[in-house]
């Protein structure tokens, strides 16, 4: 047993304690550790993350439903192991469909921090005119699935599923010739409505990045008629009209949302693009800056916390 002084007594050094604020240590800690030859030094931290995948496509040809968004995670107290580089890749958005070579949106890639996985959005559907009964009107599932296509006659397709915990199923198409809209995060697609495609479901904010973002919302479903399209959610793609047409548009950039439906069922039109997704890491200030980072991350301190923004493919190393 060591003595040290103030009357301090120990045979080991004592771990940090959980009453303390995170990354700071007691003076007693303090010593000890010192002694233990364990302090000062690189201290691992555990750290909280957010994790998008890219979001889907919308679907193409005629009134596509919207691309669903990609998969939302995100979790304190994940542990990390010093001098072990953890992979980041940030997912692709998926393509919007086109016509006549891909009429279906992709799925968008998926997104990975270390052991976590996010699954991409769902490719929304296209629609179907009656000289083509056999192609499919169903969104593809995906972290969010995405939105049915719509058709003239014998009913619209039904929306894909998402996956548990990171998303929600898309809206279905409806025979009025109108697309459903993509799943959110938040939220399932709405339906084709009358002569209005689907709206997007909901995304989810996050304040990880150092301000409120929301994210992951699903792409709005193509329509028939003018001015009926769906509009995307959470920088999601809006669907596109006919009579007179009107053409999907992309999800934003790293918002992990699904591209907007081609809409104007008479017309040869493609679907939006669905967002890149987003990887953002961060800890207490009170621990020290990261070993090594490769993929060139946006790196902040701020209220309280080491930031690193994750727009592009890399790795972390604590």
């Amino acid at each position: 047993m060591n003595r040290f002084k103030g009357s301090i007594r120990s045979a080991t050094a004592a771990p940090t304690t959980s009453s303390a604020a995170v990354g700071k240590w007691t003076l007693t800690e303090q010593m000890q550790a010192r002694q233990g030859g364990i302090w000062p030094g690189y201290i691992t931290p555990t750290v909280e993350y957010l994790v998008i995948a890219g979001g889907g496509g919308g679907g193409g040809k005629n009134t596509g439903g919207g691309g669903g968004a990609g998969g939302f995670k995100t979790a304190t107290g994940f542990a990390v192991t010093s001098g072990t580089a953890l992979t980041v890749t940030v997912g692709a958005g998926g393509a919007g469909g086109t016509s006549p070579t891909q009429t279906r949106g992709s799925n968008g890639s998926d997104s990975v921090f270390g052991s976590i996985t996010s699954t991409g959005g769902g490719g929304g559907a296209q629609g179907v005119p009656p000289n083509a009964p056999n192609a499919s009107l169903n969104g593809s599932s995906g972290g969010s699935g995405g939105g049915g296509g719509g058709t003239d006659s014998g009913g619209g397709g039904t929306g894909g599923s998402g996956t548990s915990g990171q998303g929600f199923a898309g809206g279905n198409g409806n025979n009025g010739a109108n697309g459903g809209g993509g799943g959110g995060s938040s939220a399932v697609g709405a339906n084709a409505a009358g002569n209005a495609g689907g709206n997007g479901g909901a995304g989810t904010a996050s304040s990880l990045s150092g301000s409120s973002v929301t994210y992951a919302g699903g792409g709005g479903g193509g329509a028939n008629a003018a001015g009926a399209n769906g509009t995307g959610a959470a920088g999601g793609g809006s669907g596109g009209s006919g009579n007179p047409a009107s053409a999907a548009t992309a999800a934003s950039t790293n918002s992990g949302s699904g591209g907007g439906g081609a809409g104007g069922f008479e017309t040869v039109s493609s679907g939006g693009a669905g967002g890149s997704g987003i990887v953002i890491i961060r800890y207490s200030d009170g621990y020290a800056v990261a070993a090594s980072t490769t993929g060139s991350p946006t790196i902040t301190v701020s209220g309280g916390y080491r930031i690193y923004v994750y727009t592009g493919s890399g790795t972390i190393t604590f």
